[in-house]
């Protein structure tokens, strides 16, 4: 029995808790994860896992092991890192969750350029909003822009995005501009609803709740909304700089910040970081320093 190899197995299956979703994951046959487990048992002595036809879970023993485990494996990992970084050019398959509307008009241009940069490496990219669990879907790394990350997440800020509300300037004609957060109470505004309706606006001296007849979970199409018109809608840059460089949408309340959203990018673990996850970041982490804030023009039109 290869130790390390079944140890390998063992935290896999602990995490996931499952023998097939493992074996599907690994492209192996079920029966092969449940042999090295069950030899790794016999090996130690002990009953790792309790199995029934609904779930597994550790035993005590397994518990300890697993931490046990998961300390050997990240030593072996960093040892091998070491030895090889310096001469190592990046390899291998990088599976990435990204969110939709960051991921297409800021982060794709950019992978296309790592791609280009580091042919070795493979680029699996999912686009989407949606949670994920980076374990269970056998992901190297997740782009996620948040106020608040969630407790127990693992993870490395890489940028920020700041936040402006902004309307079209027929709108603004009949309607008035807000001199303050509190005037917002007298205006239509675009309510975006990815977790909720979001209908309370923080601004760093305070909050105040909107009224809102159109919503959506997509920040273009609420800025859209927004450059035809419709009302006024609090976004991030990435998303208005195209409308305010066309002049669609100008940005409004500019002397009352909104927080910034993070850029961060979540890892699976805070195990030991594949080298080509490393050299990732990194190439994001710079390219986002690089792209700056270009509202800047725009905010007294």
């Amino acid at each position: 029995m290869d130790r390390l190899a079944a140890m390998h197995l063992f935290v896999r299956v602990a995490e996931r808790g499952s023998f097939s979703a493992v074996a599907q994951q690994l492209g192996l046959a079920r029966s092969v994860v449940t042999r090295q487990i069950a030899a790794l048992e016999a090996h130690l002595g002990v009953k790792l896992m309790a199995r029934s036809t609904r779930q597994l879970t550790l035993t005590s023993a397994g518990s300890a092991y697993l931490e046990k485990c998961r300390v050997i494996l990240n030593l072996v990992d960093t040892a091998e890192a070491d030895v090889g970084e310096a001469r190592q050019t990046p390899r291998g398959l990088l599976r990435i969750s990204l969110p939709l509307s960051f991921g297409l008009v800021r982060l794709a241009p950019w992978l296309l350029d790592f791609a280009q940069r580091y042919p070795d490496v493979s680029l699996d990219m999912d686009y989407s909003d949606r949670q994920v669990n980076l374990i269970e879907e056998g992901l190297d790394l997740s782009i996620r822009v948040t106020r608040r990350l969630q407790a127990g997440d693992v993870a490395r800020k890489i940028g920020v995005a700041r936040m402006h509300v902004v309307a079209a300037p027929d709108y603004l004609a009949r309607h008035g501009r807000p001199q303050s957060p509190a005037d917002l109470a007298d205006h239509e505004c675009l309510g975006y609803t990815a977790g909720g309706p979001m209908l309370n606006w923080p601004f760093m001296a305070e909050t105040v709740t909107v009224r809102s007849r159109l919503h959506a979970n997509n920040g273009e199409v609420l800025t859209e909304a927004a450059a035809q018109g419709l009302g006024l809608t609090l976004q991030p840059d990435f998303i208005i700089e195209p409308f305010l460089a066309s002049g669609r949408v100008c940005i409004v309340l500019a002397d009352f910040p909104v927080p910034e959203l993070g850029i961060y990018a979540l890892l699976p673990s805070n195990r030991h970081i594949p080298h080509r996850v490393r050299v990732l970041m990194d190439f994001l982490a710079e390219r986002l320093a690089g792209a700056g804030d270009m509202t800047g023009a725009a905010l007294n039109p």
